[in-house]
């Protein structure tokens, strides 16, 4: 495989106490994700693909296991390392898009931009860029409140390419969006991974974005059933 690995995870174990039990919901899990590649986890509800996501990419710590993200050991890291790698490297999308409401779609990418140390002027840059990319140019002063739900998604997918991520993390992204506003974000997180080489790592339920992956790995249970490496669409 001529893709640069970007994540190589071994033994991922998390379990949950629930009352006197305690549930296990990662059991002994392998992963990993290359640059330039579209992986799609998908499974039922419960089967460990949110938690797996947060293992990876340094939200929760696994009791068991280890990940190499970036060539780096994520979790041998002190916490404040974990959350600067996460700034410096990680782009995230979630599925209730976690936008300001006072803010419009420019401010939105520009306050990220500040976090990572960007001077005004380059931040606003960025943040326009990011958004014309996305195809929202003309609505960089719009709020939330004044956007559909697509336009949410995009600027919020915008947000996150701004950075300029190494690995982008996707955690139901289309899930709340009609389908041609659910073909729009695939094929910019797509695009993500074909022109700007991130690691796109996407959780869904959604079969329409099986097109557009690289791979697709099946979880349930708590565990990976099947991972199989297709072509996706272009």
């Amino acid at each position: 495989m001529s893709e640069k690995l970007a994540i190589d995870a071994k033994g991922l174990s998390k379990g949950y106490k629930i009352g006197k039990t305690k549930q296990q919901v990662l059991k002994d899990v392998d992963f990993n994700a290359y640059h330039g590649q579209v992986t799609m986890v998908m499974g039922p509800s419960g089967s460990g693909k949110s938690t797996l996501i947060a293992a990876l990419s340094g939200l929760m710590k696994p009791d068991e296991g280890e990940v190499i993200a970036l060539g780096e050991s994520l979790w041998k890291k002190k916490k404040s390392k974990i959350d600067q790698f996460r700034l410096d490297h990680c782009g995230f999308i979630f599925q209730g898009f976690n936008l300001f409401p006072a803010l419009n779609a420019t401010q939105q990418v520009e306050q990220v931009l500040k976090y990572c140390k960007a001077s005004k002027t380059e931040a606003r840059r960025r943040a326009i860029a990011a958004l014309e990319e996305v195809g929202l140019g003309h609505r960089l002063k719009q709020t939330p409140a004044a956007l559909s739900g697509g336009e949410k998604q995009r600027v919020a997918i915008a947000r996150a390419l701004s950075k300029n991520p190494q690995l982008l993390f996707a955690d139901e992204p289309t899930s709340a969006l009609d389908s041609v506003s659910g073909q729009v974000v695939i094929k910019l997180l797509h695009r993500a991974a074909k022109e700007h080489g991130a690691a796109v790592i996407c959780v869904t339920h959604d079969p329409r974005l099986e097109a557009y992956a690289d791979r697709i790995i099946h979880m349930e249970d708590g565990k990976i059933l099947d991972d199989r490496q297709i072509t996706p669409l272009t």
